[in-house]
């Protein structure tokens, strides 16, 4: 990413003052899967990281993983480490005769502020288990048993079988070669590509493009928002308040969604900070013709003072 794919996406108001500028890109496809807007370089080449998920799970679905649809939508998640989360991975293992020492993902510990306090009084500490992307490693390493592929650590491995049916996958639904790929902050392989083609990865899902699996995927994190995020993530707010829609957040900044018509829109903050990333999506889907009414609240980032609401994030593009 250059910075001269970038351009102005919000402000952050402190006081009455501007005090800080997020830039960024957008890109939205209108129903014919057109690019409807965009601002800045759509055709600029990210890492997508977690927003990656739904399409690694239309892959292992393609290879034969069979799960309840919870358990589906907790392969997708970047998750919060509740003990529902917690029990969801430990479920997904069993269904190979596996338990949570098989992972090879970074240890962590939970997102939930609450559940990570209650581990540490506890005297634990960082586990494979409790890291946000344990039920999309589960999964991983159900299809590998369930194909009769390794499942050891080389489950990561690029070459791995499964990894090889992940990279198809993703060019097929984006449209596009992957440009590269790398290591993700858990171990996984770490596709990078343009903007737009995210956006396509998603309206393939949503639309019953990505064929029974990528509809099984979209299905299942409809019905199970909360086992995508958490209670609270605003990409579970935003699966849970607008009918069809199959979205996904991703570190660094970036965010996509789209509904079951065909409109879709991923974007990236430039800098790779959250704190812009949902006012600029629910903005972009607001120009979509999306009806966002009663949103703003469930995904603001108020600026803070001594403890108390000072300032805002303010969206200027798009």
């Amino acid at each position: 990413m250059t910075p001269d794919a970038l351009a102005p996406v919000a402000v952050t108001t402190r006081s009455g003052i501007d005090e800080s500028v997020h830039f960024g890109v957008v890109v939205a496809l209108g129903p014919t899967g057109e690019i409807e807007f965009a601002v800045g370089d759509p055709s600029v080449v990210v890492y997508p990281r977690s927003s990656n998920k739904p399409m690694q799970a239309v892959a292992m679905v393609r290879a034969g993983l069979d799960l309840a649809p919870d358990l589906l939508a907790l392969a997708c998640a970047s998750h919060d480490g509740t003990p529902a989360h917690l029990d969801g991975v430990r479920r997904m293992l069993a269904v190979a005769g596996l338990d949570e020492s098989a992972l090879h993902n970074t240890a962590d510990l939970p997102i939930d502020r609450a559940s990570a306090r209650e581990i540490i009084r506890h005297g634990g500490g960082p586990t494979r288990l409790q890291m946000n992307c344990s039920g999309k490693h589960a999964a991983m390493l159900v299809t590998s048993v369930g194909a009769g592929w390794s499942h050891d650590e080389s489950y990561l491995d690029p070459a791995h079988p499964l990894q090889q049916r992940i990279t198809a996958t993703i060019e097929e639904l984006t449209a596009e070669p992957c440009a590269h790929i790398g290591v993700d902050g858990c171990g996984a392989p770490a596709h990078a590509y343009s903007l737009v083609g995210l956006a396509r990865g998603f309206r393939a899902i949503a639309t019953g493009g990505a064929g029974p699996a990528g509809s099984s995927v979209a299905d299942a994190m409809r019905g199970n928002p909360v086992m995508v995020g958490g209670e609270h993530r605003d990409v579970s707010q935003l699966i849970a308040r607008i009918p069809g829609l199959v979205a996904k957040d991703g570190a660094q900044g970036v965010f996509a969604a789209a509904l079951p018509d065909g409109r879709a829109v991923a974007l990236k903050i430039g800098d790779g900070g959250d704190r812009a990333r949902s006012p600029v999506m629910v903005a972009a889907l607001r120009r979509l013709g999306v009806d966002v009414d009663g949103l703003e609240a469930l995904v603001s980032e108020p600026v803070l003072g001594h403890g108390h609401p000072v300032g805002e994030v303010r969206v200027i593009a798009p």
